[in-house]
């Protein structure tokens, strides 16, 4: 049986998770610090405090698994200050919580195109936080990099209602993928050993490892 704390809970990706936990007789406990009150969700701890690193000072019960699914863009943040909080600052937060309650795995979202080396600020960011969440050395730990996500947001944003239909035609690891897929993906990889600390699993394998998941039910 897992004890599980997840941050993101109230997002695209993280609110899929969230329900597929809560569902799910292998999860024996969950806990998601969020910014705001859980609403519509029942059996979860949810410490809670307009300052997300806060609630995280708030969790002391030990948990076996973190999930990361923290993740907004430079304009909906508003700065690029408020993008890195965001981004590095509060995902590296989580990372530290969970290994101060002894967690032994972590599987975080990142994105396609993370690199450290890039040009490109979001990319960028997205790079440094992959690499600050390696040198920590957990036993287990698992990026995900899903290309576009397809959802309901409770706030549309513009350049991905655009693109989607073209990402949808793209090939391979460019195919925008559901957010419920990436979720599902990352529920099967929690319990799918690796032979390797870390390990980087891109938008194409994403969405195998949800088909077959799906399949396997």
């Amino acid at each position: 049986m897992q004890r599980v704390l997840i941050t993101g809970a109230t997002g695209l990706v993280g609110g899929h998770l969230l329900r597929l936990l809560n569902s799910d007789p292998r999860i024996d406990s969950i806990i998601a610090p969020t910014r705001r009150p859980l609403s519509g969700v029942s059996g979860v701890e949810n410490p809670h405090d307009p300052q997300l690193s806060d609630a995280l000072a708030l969790v002391t019960e030990p948990v076996d698994t973190v999930f990361c699914c923290l993740g907004t863009t430079r304009r909906d943040a508003g700065s690029k200050e408020a993008f890195v909080l965001a981004d590095y600052t509060l995902v590296v937060d989580t990372a530290l919580t969970g290994l101060r309650l002894g967690a032994m795995q972590m599987l975080v979202v990142s994105s396609m195109g993370a690199n450290a080396r890039s040009p490109f600020f979001y990319n960028h960011v997205k790079g440094e936080m992959e690499n600050a969440l390696m040198a920590q050395q957990w036993p287990s730990l698992t990026i995900v990099r899903p290309s576009m996500l397809l959802g309901d947001r409770e706030k549309k944003r513009v350049n991905e209602s655009l693109l989607a239909p073209l990402f949808r035609l793209l090939p391979g690891n460019w195919k925008s993928i559901s957010a419920h897929d990436v979720a599902r993906a990352m529920l099967a990889l929690a319990f799918l050993p690796s032979n390797q600390p870390t390990r980087v699993v891109k938008s194409a394998q994403l969405r195998a490892i949800a088909a077959d998941s799906s399949l396997a039910k």
